[in-house]
């Protein structure tokens, strides 16, 4: 029997997808990485994924993860191997009020998730703009960031217990709602971030949060990033920590941006090189209820910080959201920063992490060197500014993969030589793994090497990605 029939015999024909059926799975969001798997598999429950990792084991075949086919890396390249998609696995098993966890099963959408939690007055505070079509399994495959970061973590750092079957079929149960647990090695978070490698996550038991009472979010001009720092943690410090979102726009952004979305008006009256959104949220009645003049407190110690700013000339302008819509509108412009990276023409992408207090000397440094490589570089920039995570896109003049090539490293050396990370949230994938090789300590790769080895040992789960060949 071939391993299609096995697997069939095994879970079902019904479970399997072939051909022009594959077809759609071969392609992420980007477009730029495209394969044909073997075949699509569709398992609807753990013990169905268990059965066909002991045939992809038993026969070696690889077998290749994927959620909601939304990253950045191709970590979902499957040419000739299985694709196993967890969208079946979709059930959220049970909404903890008291304990105030999700039991979910890794197919399950992110804004199903932040819909169920809301309906018991809780979130799941991650957040980012692939949220209607991203899955739990592939953020935390991926320790997916977004937007909300500066006040709730990583994925990693939202999940409690994890099952994952591991390479040779077995089911490893660490599906705890335990926030302490210092029994062993820290498997959960050894299986997050790693792309499919190690095992394939099947469910998870992640944190719920009291769902804030209001919002103030603004979009606000400064003349520095000095400045913008210096709003981030005056705000932090005046709302004990309160600040879910503060989103750095820089001048080249906003130009992008409305060249790309011209019939969406811009915040301000004229252009500025710093431009930040700012959300704080309040999750107490205190300072969510409205006052005898109608406004929130949240909103007006907003209002208060932004307007002594602008009279002691460290702010330049402010628009602060006044109803939904606004805030919507506020948000739409952060969150169509994928559409502007990757659809605006042939161009180098990367996704680091510096120190707050390197980002101004990291742009500063960073253009006379791309430029000495292409003198006709567009450099476009948007960056969760509270926790130092810049995407930072270099859209060439022309489609050299040489000059690219150089481009890309140029951007590394600078942020090597601030203390930085060449990936902060996107994952490694296929585009990293040179990055990786160059960059990450070689030590650290033969411990990656060694683990995989280890845990793989015929290297069928994801097999080329994320570590790379000795």
């Amino acid at each position: 029997m071939s391993v299609i029939d096995q697997i069939a015999a095994a879970i079902g024909a019904d479970r399997i997808l072939t051909g022009k059926d594959a077809a759609p799975y071969g392609k992420d969001w980007t477009g730029a990485y495209t394969s044909t798997p073997l075949a699509v598999l569709r398992p609807i429950s753990t013990a169905e994924v268990a059965a066909i990792i002991r045939i992809a084991h038993a026969t070696c075949t690889p077998v290749v993860p994927c959620s909601g086919r939304t990253g950045l890396t191709g970590a979902t390249m499957a040419d000739g191997a299985l694709m196993l998609s967890v969208e079946r696995l979709n059930q959220i098993t049970q909404i903890n009020t008291t304990g105030r966890t999700a039991t979910v099963g890794a197919g399950v959408i992110l804004s199903n998730l932040h819909d169920a939690a809301a309906a018991h007055g809780l979130i799941f505070p991650l957040t980012l703009g692939a949220r209607g079509s991203a899955m739990i399994g592939g953020l935390l495959s991926t320790n997916a960031g977004g937007s909300n970061v500066v006040r709730y973590g990583s994925t990693r750092g939202l999940c409690l217990g994890l099952e994952v079957v591991m390479a040779d079929g077995r089911v490893m149960n660490l599906m705890s709602a335990l926030h302490k647990d210092n029994s062993g090695l820290d498997l959960r978070n050894l299986m997050i971030g790693a792309e499919g490698t190690l095992g394939i996550i099947t469910a998870a038991v992640l944190k719920l949060l009291p769902k804030p009472q209001a919002y103030a979010t603004a979009m606000v001009a400064l003349p520095s990033l000095a400045d913008a720092l210096a709003l981030l943690h005056r705000l932090q410090d005046e709302t004990g920590g309160g600040v879910e979102a503060f989103e750095y726009m820089p001048r080249s952004y906003m130009a992008k941006h409305r060249q790309m979305f011209p019939d969406m008006p811009p915040p301000f009256a004229q252009d500025h090189d710093v431009n930040i959104m700012i959300e704080v949220a309040a999750t107490t009645a205190r300072d969510a209820q409205p006052g005898p003049d109608g406004q929130r407190p949240v909103v007006t110690l907003l209002e208060d910080v932004l307007g002594q700013m602008l009279e002691d000339g460290t702010l330049l302008d402010a628009v602060i959201a006044q109803n939904e819509t606004q805030r919507r509108e506020i948000w739409k412009r952060r969150e169509d920063a994928g559409d502007v990276a990757f659809f605006g023409g042939h161009f180098v992408n990367t996704d680091i992490a510096l120190p707050l207090d390197k980002i101004a000397t990291f742009e500063a440094a960073v253009t006379p060197r791309l430029r000495a490589i292409d003198p006709d570089v567009e450099e476009v920039m948007v960056a969760h500014l509270g926790d130092g995570n810049i995407h930072h896109t270099s859209y060439v003049s022309r489609n050299d993969p040489a000059a690219m090539a150089a481009l890309l490293e140029a951007v590394e050396d600078v942020v090597q030589d601030l203390g930085g990370s060449f990936s902060a949230e996107h994952g490694i994938g296929l585009s990293k793994l040179a990055t990786m090789k160059r960059r990450k300590d070689p030590v650290a790769l033969a411990a990656m090497r060694a683990v995989k080895a280890a845990l793989d040992p015929h290297d069928i789960l994801n097999p080329g990605k994320v570590i790379p060949p000795a």
